[in-house]
């Protein structure tokens, strides 16, 4: 049985966060609660925007529209620089969460979660900045509980109110991929890595109209909803650039996204730049599961997580052993691309049923199983009589 472990956050980096722990078995009430406090860390608040600053200035194509950037210096002192930027925001980070007010937090965890334990870790806050920390690299987590991963969510949540599937079965997995604007980048790539993936049914939209991707979700019901190519969160609006001429904002799909919700859809990837501000809107409309890229996200890097991701996730381990194992294969090309394991995020719904995509068409649900053990039943009783009244 997986832990669940809540972190609620409560403040800024600016003027301290208090924060409310809570541990228990996943899908099950919290057995565990202890509160605390973290300082304000103005430090780290100013090293993860240097890291930001630097990491942006490294790539010239990536899966985001923006003004283009003159670059100063060699592309191997930005690296480096990358690299040491990141380094004084992983120490800050683990130096805060070693603070003394926040001590009583870190010693309810050790005590109620065991290291071999499978831990879903969700961080609810409403803060932004909270939000772009790297959870995953905090020593807990990196060292010490190698099952665990980090999401992302909001501190208020309503029932989900879509139609339920904890996993898929018989059925196909209905995919709806939208390949948009690919200047500059190669979605093609991830349009061969989804039609190779085992009892799935994908439908293609490339470079579409508004009006093709708002018909497909009203008439059509969806699982999973995907989409590569560029976008670009502004403040509190995010879009997407279906095609080389138009951008879409989520806004612009609330209705048909809400009733894809209403009739299946459970996550929506956006494998795609600036993520976050896609992910806080998307959560608006009760998407129960969502994965994004935190910042701009080099095409090569988005193509590696993506075939990771799927191949786990697909093979029937959990989205957060996918994500994570995932996250960890990219930590193989910093070398080339510094900050790729930072990138993938999974945000979801608080209240969420975590779904699984089986390895076997011929998953039996609990109802199903039971109807077969009364079948078998019934004709094993019927084998008996028969041999009975013949005196074999």
């Amino acid at each position: 049985m997986r832990k669940l472990v809540v972190l609620k956050l409560d403040g800024d980096l600016d003027l301290g966060v208090q924060v409310t722990l809570e541990i228990g078995e996943e899908g099950k009430r919290p057995t565990t609660e202890i509160t605390g406090k973290l300082p304000s860390n103005l430090n780290m608040a100013t090293a993860i925007e240097q890291w930001q600053s630097t990491y942006r200035s490294l790539w010239k194509f990536t899966r985001i529209k923006a003004k283009k950037i003159i670059y100063d210096g060699s592309i191997s002192q930005r690296r480096k620089e990358c690299d040491t930027k990141a380094s004084e925001v992983r120490e800050h980070l683990n130096n805060w969460l070693l603070s003394e007010s926040f001590r009583p937090v870190r010693e309810k965890w050790l005590k109620h979660v065991m290291p071999e334990e499978e831990v879903r870790v969700l961080i609810r806050t409403h803060c932004l900045q909270l939000k772009k920390l790297p959870w995953h690299l905090w020593d807990l987590i990196d060292r010490d509980y190698l099952k665990a991963e980090v999401v992302l969510s909001v501190p208020e949540s309503e029932p989900v109110t879509g139609a339920l599937q904890t996993s898929f079965w018989r059925n196909k997995i209905r995919i709806l991929a939208i390949l948009g604007d690919s200047e500059g980048i190669h979605v093609e790539q991830d349009r061969q890595l989804l039609e190779k993936l085992p009892n799935a049914a994908t439908t293609f939209l490339v470079e579409p109209q508004y009006s093709d991707i708002d018909d497909k979700l009203w008439k059509q019901p969806w699982n999973i909803l995907f989409f590569a190519g560029h976008s670009k969160s502004e403040g509190e609006t995010s879009c997407i650039y279906i095609n080389k001429t138009d951008k879409l904002t989520i806004d612009e799909l609330r209705y048909a996204l809400r009733n894809a919700v209403a009739n299946g859809l459970q996550l929506a990837i956006f494998n795609s730049c600036d993520g976050l501000g896609l992910a806080r809107e998307l959560q608006d409309l009760q998407i129960p599961q969502i994965i994004v890229m935190r910042e701009a996200v080099p095409d090569q890097v988005a193509q590696k997580f993506l075939k990771h991701f799927l191949e786990v996730f697909s093979s029937g381990q959990s989205i957060y052993a996918a994500v994570r194992i995932a996250r960890q294969r990219l930590k193989g090309i910093e070398k080339e691309y510094p900050g790729a394991s930072w990138l993938p995020v999974i945000s979801e719904h608080p209240a969420v049923v975590p779904i699984t995509w089986l390895k076997s068409r011929w998953f039996f649900n609990t109802r199903r199983l039971e109807s077969l053990l009364l079948l078998s039943l019934l004709v094993t009783a019927g084998v008996l009589g028969i041999r009975h009244q013949g005196g074999l």
